[in-house]
C-alpha cells in the first residue's frame, strides 16, 4: 500500500593518509563518513551513463568553494578528463550549502570510471561504467522484471533470490464479500467482517501489490499496460522473460473480469481488520505469504475476500475501464505482431475482450472506483485512461483490420483533449496516463493518415506531451541536482522514471531529442545522483536501499545489502518532511529491525525532503508495482 554486489554503504573508514583514503572510496564507493570529513561528497548515477549521451555528477559541498579540481579515472588509474567546477546551482541545506555540477558529457570510450574531487574540496565517487545505453541499462531492466516475477501471487511462482514458494492458492475458490464499513474516512479500519454475497471465483496468480500481499486490478492495470508497452517498443515476445511476466498479469486481469456476469472483480484481501482485533487483515500481520496457507486462526487471511467493483452487468468506473481496455488491446497488439495465425486468433480474443470493457465505461462517474477503501489509491482523473484505452484499440484495430478502429480513433480523441484541460493533469504515473494515451494516439492518428475532423490532432497529442516534459525540463533547471520530479511529495520515484520513460516515447515518435539530457539527469537523479547519494532501486550501485518497508524483502532477503535481495524492487524515494514529523513508529511483530543503528541518511535532508532508509518508513522506502512499472518502462527504453 503507497500507505549483489558487494559495498560498503554504512562502513567507517579511518586511519588513512588523503591518498590511500581516495583510492579507498574510488574502489568501494561508501564510508560517507570518512567523504563527508574532507568537505565534500560526489554524487553520480552510480549504474552508468550512456556513452552518447548526457553524464552529469555533483559536488555536495560542506562550503562554498572556487573552482573545485575533478578528474575522470578510469580503471587503470588515468585521467582521461580533467576540469574545474563553476558556480554553485544552489544550496542543499545548512550542512551543505552548495552544489557544483561536474559534466563530462565529452566522455565516450567505455570502460569502468570513478570521479576525484580535489584541491579546494577532496572526495571521489563510486565506480561506474559508460558505454552504450542498451549495455549499461541491461540489468536494472532485468531486474525490474525480476521484481515482478518475486511479486508473484500463486501456484507459478519464480523462486529466484528470495526462494519464493507458492502461496494463496485458496484463491483459486475465493469467496465474493460486499465492502465494509469503515471506522473512519481516512482509515482501513473495519467496523466489523465483511459479509459474504457470493463466489466462489478463482482469482488465483497476479502480483502482490506492494510491502503487503493484497492484490488490486488499479495498480496491476497499469503495470500490465507499461509491461506491454516495454515489451512492443523492445520487441520482446510471448516467451522472453518480459513478455511471459507481462502475460501473467494479463492473465490475472483475466480472471478478475468475468464477461459472462460483466462483474468486475477489485481487490482481494482484507486490508486491515478490526479495533479491537476480533477480525485479521493483511496489515495486521507481518509474515511471508506462504504462511497463510495454512492459517487456520485468521480466517481472512487464509480464505481471502474479493470485492467487486459494483454488482454484475453495471457500468464500469472509466479509470478501470480504460486501463483495462487499454491491456487488452495491448495483449492483441502483442499476439498480432508475431504473424501466426493461432495468434491472431487469440489477438482476436483479446480484442473483443477489450472491446467489451470499453463500451461499458460509466463516462459521467462521481467518485471513482479503486480500492477498498478508496483512500488507498485516491485516483481522481479518468478521460486520460480512457484515451489511453482508444488509443490502443484503434492500434490493435488497425493490425488486425477491424473496421471499428475509426471509431475508437475517434473516442480517444474526444477524451484526450478532454483530459488535457483536466485540473489534476500531472505527468506519468499510474494516476496520469495521459502520455502513454497521447502518444500512442498520435501513432494511431498517423497511421490512419491523420484524418480530419478529431478532437485533438496530432500535433495537439505530441504538443500537450511536450508541455509535461517542458515542465519537468524546468523543475529540474532550477533544482540542485536536475531532479525533474517533486520530491516533497508522494511517488517521487515513479514520476522521475515516468518522466524519462515519456521522453524515450516522446522521441520514438516525433524524432524530437532535444529531450535526451532531461532523461540522463532522471535516471542519474534515481541511480544515485542525487543529495542522499543512493540509489533508489534495490541491487542497482553501490547503495541502494537494504532496508525496504515490505515484508518480502524483510523476512526472506538480507538486511546489509548482499545476496539475497528483492532485486529491482523501486521504493518511493524522498518524501516531505512533514511525513516524519511523527518518527517512524514502533517495530511490527515478526518485523526484523532495520537498519541495525542510525540513519546514515538524515544528514541529507533538504529542500523540504527526508529519504530514510528504514523497514519502518512506509512513506519512503516501500516498493510497489506502479514504481517499479514505471522504472521497466524508462531502462527498457533506454537504447
Amino acid at each position: 500500500m503507497p500507505f549483489r554486489r558487494g559495498h560498503r554503504t554504512r562502513a567507517a573508514v579511518t586511519g588513512l593518509t588523503a591518498a590511500a583514503l581516495l583510492a579507498a572510496l574510488s574502489l568501494t564507493g561508501g564510508a560517507e563518513a570518512a567523504q563527508a570529513a574532507t568537505g565534500g561528497l560526489v554524487r553520480v548515477n552510480q549504474v552508468g551513463y550512456a556513452a552518447g549521451g548526457a553524464k552529469e555528477a555533483f559536488l555536495l559541498a560542506k562550503s562554498a568553494v572556487s573552482g573545485a579540481k575533478w578528474r575522470l579515472v578510469d580503471s587503470k588509474g588515468r585521467a582521461v578528463a580533467s576540469g574545474r567546477t563553476k558556480a554553485s546551482l544552489g544550496p542543499w541545506n545548512d550542512a551543505y550549502p552548495a552544489v557544483y555540477l561536474i559534466d563530462f558529457s565529452s566522455v565516450r570510450a567505455g570502460g569502468r570510471y570513478h570521479l576525484v574531487v580535489d584541491g579546494a574540496a577532496d572526495s571521489a565517487s563510486p565506480a561506474f561504467t559508460i558505454g552504450a545505453a542498451s549495455a549499461v541499462f541491461k540489468a536494472p531492466a532485468a531486474d525490474a522484471t525480476a521484481f515482478f516475477q518475486a511479486q508473484r501471487d500463486g501456484a507459478d511462482t519464480i523462486p529466484g533470490q528470495l526462494k519464493r514458494g507458492p502461496s494463496h492458492l485458496n484463491d483459486a475458490e475465493a469467496s465474493v464479500y460486499a465492502w465494509p464499513a469503515f471506522t473512519d474516512p481516512d482509515s482501513d479500519t473495519v467496523k466489523a467482517a465483511p459479509k459474504k454475497i457470493g463466489g466462489p471465483v478463482d482469482v488465483s496468480g497476479g502480483w502482490f501489490d506492494a510491502g503487503d500481499y493484497l492484490k488490486f486490478t488499479e495498480t496491476t492495470s497499469y503495470a500490465v499496460a507499461a509491461l506491454q508497452i516495454a515489451a512492443l517498443r523492445t520487441g520482446a515476445g510471448p516467451k522472453s522473460a518480459l513478455g511471459a511476466e507481462a502475460q501473467h498479469g494479463l492473465d490475472w486481469l483475466d480472471k478478475m473480469w468475468d464477461g459472462r456476469t460483466r462483474t468486475l472483480y477489485i481487490q482481494v484481501g482484507l486490508g486491515s481488520g478490526t479495533s479491537s482485533g476480533s477480525v485479521v487483515g493483511d496489515h495486521d500481520v507481518w509474515r511471508l505469504p506462504e504462511q497463510d496457507d495454512s492459517d487456520p486462526a485468521d480466517p481472512f487471511l487464509k480464505n481471502r475476500p474479493v470485492f467487486r467493483a459494483a454488482a454484475p452487468g453495471s457500468l464500469i468506473s472509466p479509470n478501470q475501464a480504460g486501463r483495462l481496455a487499454a491491456d487488452f488491446a495491448l495483449a492483441a497488439q502483442r499476439y498480432a505482431a508475431t504473424g501466426r495465425p493461432a495468434d491472431r486468433t487469440r489477438a482476436r480474443g483479446y480484442l473483443a475482450t477489450a472491446a467489451q470493457i470499453y463500451g461499458l465505461a460509466d463516462t459521467h462517474p462521481g467518485q471513482l472506483v479503486t480500492t477498498v477503501p478508496y483512500g488507498y489509491y485516491p485516483e481522481t482523473s479518468w478521460q486520460d485512461d480512457l484515451a489511453l484505452g482508444g488509443a490502443e484499440l484503434a492500434l490493435a484495430a488497425q493490425q488486425l483490420h477491424d473496421p471499428r478502429g475509426s471509431a475508437w480513433l475517434r473516442q480517444a480523441a474526444v477524451w484526450a483533449k478532454g483530459h488535457q484541460s483536466e485540473a489534476d493533469a500531472d505527468t506519468l504515473n499510474m494516476y496520469d496516463t495521459s502520455a502513454l494515451a497521447d502518444l500512442d494516439l498520435a501513432r494511431a492518428e498517423q497511421a490512419a493518415g491523420r484524418p480530419k475532423g478529431l478532437a485533438a490532432t496530432y500535433g495537439q497529442l505530441v504538443g500537450y506531451v511536450k508541455g509535461q516534459l517542458s515542465t519537468g525540463q524546468a523543475r529540474a533547471a532550477a533544482d540542485p541536482f536536475h531532479a525533474g520530479g517533486v520530491y516533497d511529495d508522494f511517488d517521487a520515484d515513479s514520476h522521475t522514471l515516468g518522466l524519462a520513460a515519456t521522453v524515450r516515447l516522446y522521441r520514438s515518435v516525433t524524432g524530437d531529442t532535444s529531450y535526451d539530457r532531461f532523461a540522463s539527469q532522471q535516471l542519474g537523479w534515481l541511480l544515485g545522483a542525487n543529495a542522499w547519494g543512493t540509489s533508489f532501486m534495490v541491487g542497482e550501485g553501490s547503495t541502494f536501499p537494504e532496508c525496504t518497508a515490505g515484508e518480502l524483502g524483510n523476512l526472506a532477503g538480507s538486511l546489509n545489502g548482499a545476496r539475497p535481495l528483492e532485486v529491482g524492487a523501486i521504493v518511493n524515494g524522498p518524501n516531505g518532511s512533514e511525513q516524519f514529523e511523527d518518527g517512524l513508529g514502533d517495530y511490527l511483530d515478526g518485523m526484523r529491525p532495520c537498519p541495525a543503528a542510525g540513519d546514515p541518511f538524515s544528514a541529507f535532508t533538504g529542500h523540504g525532503s527526508t529519504y530514510t532508509d528504514d523497514v519502518r518508513s512506509w512513506q519512503s522506502s516501500e516498493p510497489a508495482l506502479d514504481m517499479d512499472a514505471s522504472g521497466l518502462l524508462a531502462f527498457s527504453l533506454s537504447r
